[in-house]
């Protein structure tokens, strides 16, 4: 049994050797540990600090891709090196790496496809509250759209086996940790969660640079998992409603209308007429959009299993 450990870095040069040095080189039930870091077209000596550092393997991005992108990228060459579970972890040593063992025993057991590590959000003091509000709301969509039960969906130290990583997507360019969750609970992926605990501030998180700009992320990331996984649900929820507005409107017109009341009202019939045609053309593109929604599933079950034949060869 082979465990490698990634970390996703952009310019981590002065951060990733305090990350290292937690990181445990032997974890009971596996015969060997490696570490693996993603250097997402760092412009500093991330790379060469990680050599230094006793780093197995070093994925270099010719470009700077993002978070979403780095993480799919480790994920791919831990599966190619042989890794039979992946931990994933951050460069900054928030979490802390004692726990490792806690995350992957639920996959040694056999009880968990994938593990998430839940923070004690309420007692981390460099939260802001409008984080941890954001991080509540987050965790409940994810709960809402994937039938799990994650409290900590934004936490980025997580254990995956090998099958549920050969499975995994990321088509999300901002962040990867609510769209696998996602994915994981539609597949029918047994997916829990372990508490872990996290140590001091290292620096600013890099992924929210400000506050205003991680909440207009996070309502484009929410909305994108509504579409891509719950279409017909998003467009049909759109569809009814502005049906019945355009239902209740026509209604108010026939309500004045047979009162003797009719005149004056013709904008109500306009606006009745193009709020129906408008909810009705909505839900048709509910039905279509369920219809590639399967397709997209089929296309992922033939990815996974053209995945499993490459690792045989």
């Amino acid at each position: 049994m082979k465990l490698i450990i990634q970390i996703p870095c952009y310019n981590e040069a002065v951060h990733l050797p305090v990350a290292l040095k937690e990181l445990p080189r032997q974890v009971d039930g596996f015969d060997s540990v490696e570490w693996l870091i993603i250097d997402d077209g760092s412009t500093d000596e991330t790379a060469e600090v990680a050599k230094a550092n006793g780093v197995d393997h070093v994925v270099s991005l010719t470009k700077n891709q993002g978070l979403a992108k780095g993480f799919q990228a480790g994920i791919d060459a831990c599966i190619k090196l042989g890794a039979d579970v992946i931990v994933n972890t951050d460069a900054d040593n928030q979490y802390n790496a004692e726990d490792i063992e806690k995350l992957v025993e639920p996959i040694l057991k056999g009880n968990a496809d994938y593990v998430i590590g839940a923070r004690p959000i309420e007692e981390i003091k460099h939260f802001s509250f409008s984080k941890k509000i954001l991080q509540k709301i987050g965790s409940w969509v994810v709960r809402t759209t994937s039938n799990t039960d994650i409290p900590d969906a934004p936490s980025g130290f997580r254990a995956i086996s090998k099958n549920t990583a050969l499975k995994l997507n990321v088509f999300n360019e901002y962040t990867y940790t609510l769209e696998t969750i996602i994915q994981a609970g539609q597949k029918n992926m047994a997916i829990c969660s372990v508490p872990i605990r996290v140590n001091r501030d290292l620096r600013p998180s890099k992924l929210v640079k400000s506050i205003p700009a991680y909440i207009r992320k996070s309502i484009i990331t929410i909305i994108r998992i509504f579409v891509v996984y719950k279409p017909f649900r998003f467009f049909m929820t759109i569809g009814t409603i502005l049906f019945a507005l355009g239902f209740v409107i026509g209604l108010r017109f026939l309500y004045f209308y047979f009162t003797a009341q009719g005149q004056g009202h013709i904008q109500s019939v306009i606006l009745s007429g193009a709020l129906l045609a408008m909810g009705f053309q909505t839900m048709l593109i509910a039905f279509i959009a369920d219809l590639l929604s399967v397709n997209r599933k089929l296309l992922e079950d033939l990815q996974f299993r053209l995945k499993k034949i490459e690792l045989k060869k």
